[in-house]
């Protein structure tokens, strides 16, 4: 059995978007309505993913706004990150966007392991942000992206895995998908135009695309 893996996680967004309900159902398996917006808190859970253990350390980050100053706290020591937005707010996938520009400007870097979440989905009648759009502004980023509701313990759970895949994929542990895709062909000889010593046995041509 492999050692497990310290990963440290920070989750970041505009004010009640639900990053602590999230977090606090992933953790512990509950939803948290109220929460107070204005604290920091840590949370340490030890997940397996593939047959590897990983204690995570998961900073839910205060609600910020597109002035606020990024912490430095934030960019040092961090393995990924958990961008959250709300699909109820237009507000908040605005300023989700800013935060990842200051981000990457903190960081020094053009990318980082990063999932952006829609949270909220549960609410379909307030919802304002399609998941279509959030798929677009993940793909600009090289981001994974999810939606969830943190009343749901399931997509929570869904979440924190695809961020420790992200921050594998960067390591170089995980195959990108590019990179596995083969092409096997069966060809019959008499049907194309084959040398005649290959006596109509089936040729299988294999081809795999390059990184």
């Amino acid at each position: 059995m492999p050692q497990p893996k310290y990963r440290k996680i920070a989750v970041i967004g505009y004010r009640s978007v639900g990053k602590s309900s999230l977090t606090i159902q992933f953790v512990e398996g509950q939803f948290v309505d109220s929460y107070d917006p204005t604290i920091e808190n840590t949370f340490n859970k030890t997940v397996s993913v593939n047959g590897q253990d990983f204690n995570l350390q998961l900073v839910d980050t205060a609600g910020q706004d597109e002035y606020s100053i990024f912490p430095q706290s934030h960019s040092m020591d961090i393995h990924g990150y958990v961008l959250v937005y709300a699909v109820t707010s237009m507000k908040s996938f605005e300023v989700v966007q800013v935060l990842h520009d200051k981000l990457l400007d903190m960081v020094g870097k053009i990318q980082v392991p990063t999932v952006l979440v829609g949270n909220k989905k549960d609410l379909h009648m307030e919802r304002v942000i399609k998941p279509e759009e959030g798929k677009k502004l993940a793909h600009s980023w090289g981001a994974a992206f999810m939606e969830s509701s943190a009343k749901e313990n399931e997509t929570a759970v869904e979440v924190f895995k695809r961020i420790i895949l992200e921050m594998e994929r960067a390591d170089g542990n995980v195959p990108s998908e590019e990179k596995k895709c083969a092409v096997i062909l069966v060809l019959a000889p008499f049907l194309y135009d084959l040398p005649s010593d290959i006596n109509n046995e089936a040729v299988i041509i294999q081809w795999t695309r390059p990184p």
